[in-house]
């Protein structure tokens, strides 16, 4: 058999989109996965304005209705004493989207594509050289490729077995988050975050009668026994506007979300998505970021796969990546050590209440 073009471990939203602009180039691209497609994911399903433009490049934008996706207009901060401060978007609104129907939505596109879904299909093994991959799935089968795509996710199996994981420091926080939905009409058309001492809740509208609710914390900072119910109660304002909803989905958790990288690139190997490093969701970024960086590979997969997709054709992709990655870091990075020191933090969204148009600049330049 020819080797396939374009081989991508992982079927989300980065691994899909990577898929979508190789089949569109005429390169022949198979999607592996381990579970059934489309599949669910703890995600805090927002899309910044930069991302909801590649959602709608590729053409999957068309599949979602009003049922699974609501505009969002920007970000509002809510502390427990009743300050608030808001920032919109521009010039465009974002997109709040139910992360099955994202799936399902860019699953149709692909395969629209020409992509070849292997569902239910893992890789156990993988051997890589100068001249090729040879892919070894879970059932035995052999496929070559010229260039593997690494799209699975925060632990990355495939990121570790290629030695580009960086050990996460032993003393370093590790964050964790746990989400849910509920059917009830949203009553903003912002992403809320409540903000309680060491724990933070995501309000994301994801359809119009649907809301995400999403709560990051760091270890060790929340005393009780760790449940949804138990993490509402530290939010009565939250509480309160929930009461009587339905539960749309079961609670799924994730973390901890740090992953650091070496690099994202070998010989015929690329990270991207989760897999290429990440820091924490406290600015819902993930989303925008993996869309954006399957842009970046796809535009640039002519090239790279005309110069045998060796390391060296692969820096452009590694630059253009680290080009939104650093924003995306150093305002996490920032924004993680005010919300450390309920103080500072308190002191810090009370002059950012003074001053509106300084926080929507703030916000604009996390999300451009």
């Amino acid at each position: 058999m020819r080797p396939i073009d374009v081989a991508i471990v992982g079927g989300g939203p980065a691994g899909l989109a990577v898929a979508i602009h190789a089949a569109r180039r005429g390169f022949s691209t198979v999607v592996f996965d381990r579970q059934a497609l489309p599949a669910d994911k703890a995600c805090g399903e927002g899309l910044a304005p930069p991302g909801l433009r590649e959602l709608e490049a590729l053409g999957a934008r068309q599949y979602l209705t009003s049922a699974d996706c609501a505009p969002i207009v920007g970000i509002r901060y809510l502390q427990e004493d009743g300050t608030d401060v808001s920032g919109r978007f521009a010039p465009t609104p974002g997109l709040g989207i139910r992360r099955t129907a994202l799936a399902s939505a860019l699953t149709r596109t692909a395969r629209e594509a020409g992509v070849t879904l292997r569902e239910r299909c893992g890789v156990a093994n993988v051997l890589r050289s100068p001249e090729r991959v040879l892919l070894t799935t879970a059932t035995g089968e052999e496929v070559e490729a010229r260039l593997l795509v690494a799209a699975d996710g925060l632990a990355s199996p495939l990121r570790q077995a290629q030695g580009l994981d960086e050990p996460v420091k032993p003393h370093a926080p590790r964050r964790f988050g746990l989400r849910q939905h509920f059917r009830v009409r949203p009553w903003s058309d912002f992403v809320e975050i409540h903000l309680s001492r060491g724990l933070e809740a995501y309000v994301t509208p994801a359809g119009n009668e649907r809301v995400g609710v999403a709560f990051l914390w760091e270890d060790g900072k929340v005393e009780d026994a760790i449940s949804f119910p138990s993490l509402l109660q530290r939010f009565p304002a939250l509480r309160e506007r929930l009461e009587g909803a339905p539960a749309d989905s079961q609670a799924r958790g994730a973390g901890p979300f740090l992953r650091k990288v070496r690099g994202r690139t070998l010989d015929r190997f690329v990270l991207v998505g989760d897999a290429a490093g990440y820091v924490d969701a406290i600015t819902g970024e993930g989303l925008t970021l993996a869309l954006r960086g399957a842009s970046a590979l796809g535009h640039l997969l002519p090239e790279v796969l005309a110069r045998g997709a060796s390391r060296a054709s692969l820096v452009p992709y590694e630059r253009a990546v680290a080009r939104h990655y650093w924003r995306y870091a150093l305002s996490v990075r920032l924004m993680l050590a005010i919300a450390r020191y309920p103080a500072l933090r308190a002191r810090v969204l009370h002059g950012l209440a003074r001053y509106p148009r300084l926080f929507e600049s703030l916000v604009n330049f996390v999300t451009s």
